[in-house]
Formats: C-alpha cells, structure tokens, sequence
C-alpha cells in the first residue's frame, strides 16, 4: 500500500513540475491569434513565424554565444580560484571566499545596477563583451564553490604518490587532481551556460535596443504583443534545454556530471 501511494505521489509531483511546460507547448500550436488553453486547433505557424523573425534569431545566437563564452571562462576562473582557495594561505583569502559567498546573497537587481553604473563610470559601452563580464558576476561564484566541493574530497595521498615517483607538477595536476574535480568543473561550466542564457534581470540594465538576449527580447516582446509566438519560443527553449542535457548524459552522464557514484553495477 505505501508503495502504491508513493508512486501515486510520485506522479502527481512530476506531473505539478512538467504542468507548465506541457500548457506552454499545447498553448503554442492553437490556431487563434492569441495565447490560449486548451488549443483551439493545432498548427504549426507560431513556430514559422518565429523562424521568420530575425530579431529572434540574432537573439538567440548572442544568447548562446555569450552563454558559451561565459561556461568557458567560469570554468577556467572556477578551477584557479577554487585551487587557490584550497591550497595556499595568502593575504585577503578569507575575504575572497565572503566576496565569492556575498555574490549569492546580492540580489541580481541590485548587481545589474551596479553593473550599468561601472560600466558607464569606466566608459564601457553595451556590447557582448560587458554583457559577457555581467554575467561573470553570477556564474564564477557558483564555478568556485563547486570545485571547492570537489576537491573537499580529493585524497592528497594520491598527489603526493604521484610527485615521489618522480611526477612533474604539471603531470600531478593533469593526472590526478583535474580527474578527480572533472565533475564539478563540468557541472560549473554547465551550470554557467543555463545561468548566462537564462539571465533577464542582469541583461536588462546592460544591453540596448539593438543588442538584446533571447530572454530580454522576449520580456520586450510581450510589453507589445502576446501571442502564441512567444509559447512558440518557449517550446524552443524547452528543446534547447532538453538537447542540451541528453548531448551530456551520451558523453559525461548526468549523474557523473553532479558527483553521483555511477560504479555500481
């Protein structure tokens, strides 16, 4: 009995959680002019007109552009800082480690407006490369604190094996240590991307009308018009994430991704 009604719980969890997306795909096949559900009609329209609107397109590819440039960096910056951090005693550590725990606590409102007035102080004018370093802001925090996790739970002995047989420290670190915290840099940089492309508070203050992410492009479009090309969007998305997770799990796992033992048989 308690089995069945876990399931049953089970179900109707997963069921609350997919709700919106599953309203959000039916929503934009409707053949009327207007967001509605249940659809009246299925077509496929909404998503043609989306394809034909360049100023979603370029949208997008800034959004992903930036969103790649910032997993990279993230990662890069995470996988210093975090070793930095763990390793070494220098001046103004401990206040590193409050700067980088404070980032999480800072609402993002807050951060895009004190973005929008250093880079007007330091003459930064809008383009990818300002919205690259806003966004920075958000993602080099979680990269840090996510290698710091990992290499919690590296074994230095393994370290120190390697260098008395005679390891190069370059080899020690390739070898051992980057193996050990793959997991949680990959999980960063991932964590980076969904961050940056998602982002809509922080992109606000620091783009312009000709420079827009998908996300802003989107909360502008709906300002004039609210019609089933923005579930079309959505439903885009929602498959961009998708894609997204199953290109991870056929070449990193998912579970192995977030630190999940995957050895057992």
């Amino acid at each position: 009995m308690s089995r069945v009604l876990g399931t049953i719980f089970a179900f109707l969890v997963g069921l609350f959680l997919l709700a919106p997306i599953l309203v959000t795909v039916a929503s934009s096949l409707t053949t009327t002019s207007y967001v509605t559900f249940p659809p009246r009609g299925i077509t496929l329209r909404w998503y043609a007109e989306v394809f034909g609107k360049p100023e979603f397109l370029s949208s997008f590819a800034l959004s992903a552009g930036v969103a790649l440039a910032a997993a990279a960096v993230s990662a890069v910056v995470g996988l210093a800082g975090g070793l930095a951090i763990h390793r070494y005693r220098f001046p103004g550590r401990g206040a590193l480690e409050a700067v980088l725990s404070s980032a999480f606590a800072v609402p993002t409102i807050v951060l895009g407006i004190g973005l929008l007035q250093w880079f007007a102080q330091m003459g930064l004018a809008s383009s990818p490369f300002t919205l690259l370093l806003a966004h920075l802001v958000l993602t080099v925090p979680y990269a840090v604190r996510l290698v710091l996790a990992g290499l919690a739970g590296l074994d230095r002995a393994a370290e120190k094996a390697a260098a008395g047989l005679g390891a190069a420290p370059f080899l020690v670190f390739w070898h051992v240590t980057l193996p050990a915290v793959r997991g949680a840099l990959i999980g960063g940089a991932f964590f980076a991307f969904i961050t940056s492309f998602d982002d809509l508070t922080v992109a606000l203050f620091v783009v312009t009308t000709d420079l827009q992410t998908l996300p802003v492009r989107i909360f502008n479009y709906m300002q004039y018009d609210y019609d089933p090309t923005v579930t079309a969007i959505g439903t885009l998305m929602v498959v961009f994430a998708a894609v997204a997770v199953v290109v991870i799990e056929r070449f990193v796992g998912v579970a192995k991704l977030f630190g999940a033992d995957q050895e057992h048989k």
